[in-house]
């Protein structure tokens, strides 16, 4: 849920009744409401803004408050494309500065060191949000190893690895942030470094933080009768907690 203190902040004595208005209606309830998610009201209130020229301080937080909620770099440069056409070429000119500025430090866009591969269609129906593949290795010559990029929001179902004897999964995390949780434990922020080793059998999921894209290499741990067990996806309410 969005909590927004900036009214009481800036014109609590002042002018509370407009603080209050602010805080509490404004970004209490609209921005709280069901019927929009919260990723779309960002493009529409960016998009208003555009338009009018209010492209002010207030303009920066509602940049950052988009990229916050999923907007991803290429999708905030295609809005300010398509709107510069209908608000004028000097608004969006203006409203690029402040996204080039939010956006400066978008790590693992392109898919970090190993590149960003292709769209990961097979697998499509067990994420939410865009991954993309690369194959490092040959699977027919050894361990398969490849590349998975989640853009911001992205992440996979829960999943078990099974097995009969050994079996797991190895996440080596290369760019962007991300998070890996196992059932009934706290998720767990994951960062360029960071090894996961998730034993057979134990259901987990991992993915993207929601302000940024998260490369990392996977493979199969080697082990007995290994399959994998597709569950359902991670609650967007519990995801929303995460920061």
């Amino acid at each position: 849920m969005i909590k927004q203190t900036a009214g009481r902040n800036q014109l609590g004595d002042f002018a509370p009744k407009f603080a209050e208005l602010n805080d509490d209606v404004l970004f209490g309830d609209i921005w709280n409401r069901n019927e929009l998610s919260p990723k779309l009201r960002s493009i529409l209130t960016v998009t208003v803004l555009v338009s009018k020229g209010l492209v002010d301080s207030s303009f920066q937080y509602h940049m950052q408050n988009a990229k916050n909620n999923g907007v991803t770099k290429t999708e905030m440069a295609e809005i300010l494309t398509h709107v510069a056409f209908y608000a004028g070429w000097p608004n969006a000119w203006a409203a690029f500065r402040a996204a080039v500025e939010v956006y400066k430090d978008d790590a693992g866009v392109d898919g970090g060191m190993f590149g960003l591969g292709a769209p990961n269609d097979a697998y499509a129906q067990y994420f939410t949000g865009n991954s993309y593949l690369k194959p490092l290795t040959n699977p027919q010559e050894t361990i398969f190893l490849a590349n998975v990029t989640f853009e911001p929001g992205c992440r996979n179902n829960w999943h078990i690895h099974h097995a009969k004897s050994g079996g797991g999964q190895i996440l080596l995390c290369t760019d962007g942030r991300g998070w890996y949780q196992e059932w009934g434990k706290e998720a767990q922020e994951l960062h360029p470094g960071d090894v996961v080793y998730i034993p057979g059998g134990v259901k987990h999921w991992h993915g993207a933080a929601k302000n940024s894209w998260f490369s990392h290499v996977a493979f199969e741990a080697p082990g007995e009768n290994c399959t994998n067990e597709w569950l359902e996806p991670v609650d967007d309410g519990q995801y929303g907690r995460l920061f």
